[in-house]
């Protein structure tokens, strides 16, 4: 354990190359990257601690090393950062996929499923997002589309436009197209069962993902609603996530709930003030309030929007 109190940190992103991905990462990343970047991992283990004690270590240890502090009520549960945060940067199709719940995946040795939420950060005119299966398929009509290439005919397709919350819980069967940009939360969990590729030379995992189907979920776009200084944009069993619009000089006293808190600052600038401390947020980086932090204000210059991830308290 540190001598001293963990203050809320900076973390630094780890880019996971994708062959749907982008070389353009702009305006979030100053990166010129040699091949294209699909994901920039926010919270993942293999991300570098930027500022305050942990500078320099990855983040997945730094964890490990400071699980009281930082997980608080969580630490008893978790060995690793509860959510796993990510933009994604689709610039041609993702493929059609579904994630196990958290009973299937652990009767395979897993940890936990992977439940999803994404928050639209970007999206070009006439953007959809494909949401679940229509009406009346079922297993057979699956691997008959799989095999024949008609697979997105048996899709809902959802159109977004920035701003908008989807839900996706595990067992949709679900897939990105190029036009939008999305800030994911999610479970930790990197579980993926690919259905469907688009002929691309990638392994499918074609009846684990039908096994894993549900094919009525409740998935689909969430409406916001005001709370308090914020906009709830979203509560769901392992996450709630918020959005906070901050005018110019405005300051946003913020409660600990027994649980870290992840802050990631979308437009303009913002500021984290706790513990005698202040830290400057920087756009497509996650900001880290340990659990230990009994409350914080966000507060900002010229104006910024910050959204914030929560898991629920043990």
């Amino acid at each position: 354990m540190s001598s001293a109190p963990i203050v809320p940190f900076l973390l630094d992103p780890w880019f996971s190359p994708r062959p749907w991905g982008t070389l353009d990462l702009s305006p979030w990343y100053d990166l010129k990257p040699k091949e294209p970047i699909g994901e920039a991992w926010l919270t993942g283990d293999a991300c570098a601690v930027s500022s305050g004690a942990g500078a320099g270590q990855q983040f997945g240890a730094f964890v490990s090393a400071h699980r009281e502090e930082i997980l608080g009520e969580l630490a008893g549960t978790f060995s690793d950062y509860p959510l796993l945060l990510k933009i994604l940067f689709p610039q041609d199709k993702l493929s059609v996929q579904v994630h196990p719940d958290d009973a299937l995946a652990q009767a395979s040795g897993q940890l936990r499923g992977k439940t999803e939420c994404w928050y639209v950060l970007t999206a070009e005119p006439g953007a959809c997002v494909a949401l679940g299966l229509k009406p009346g398929t079922d297993a057979e009509r699956i691997r008959s589309a799989v095999a024949d290439h008609t697979m997105e005919s048996l899709m809902e397709q959802v159109p977004v436009t920035a701003g908008d919350m989807v839900f996706v819980d595990a067992g949709t069967v679900h897939a990105i197209g190029p036009g939008v940009v999305l800030l994911e939360t999610q479970q930790t969990s990197d579980i993926t069962y690919r259905l469907y590729d688009y002929g691309r030379p990638r392994e499918l995992h074609v009846e684990q993902a039908i096994h894993a189907t549900r094919y009525m979920t409740a998935a689909g776009k969430v409406a916001p609603t005001p709370n308090g200084d914020g906009t709830l944009l979203i509560e769901q069993k392992y996450f709630a996530v918020d959005r906070f619009v901050l005018s110019p000089g405005q300051a946003v006293e913020l409660q600990a709930t027994g649980t870290p808190h992840t802050l990631v600052l979308i437009e303009g600038d913002a500021e984290i003030c706790a513990a005698q401390a202040s830290l400057g947020c920087r756009p497509g980086r996650a900001a880290i309030v340990p659990a230990g932090v009994p409350g914080y204000t966000l507060r900002s210059e010229a104006g910024g929007t910050v959204v914030r991830s929560v898991p629920p308290a043990a």
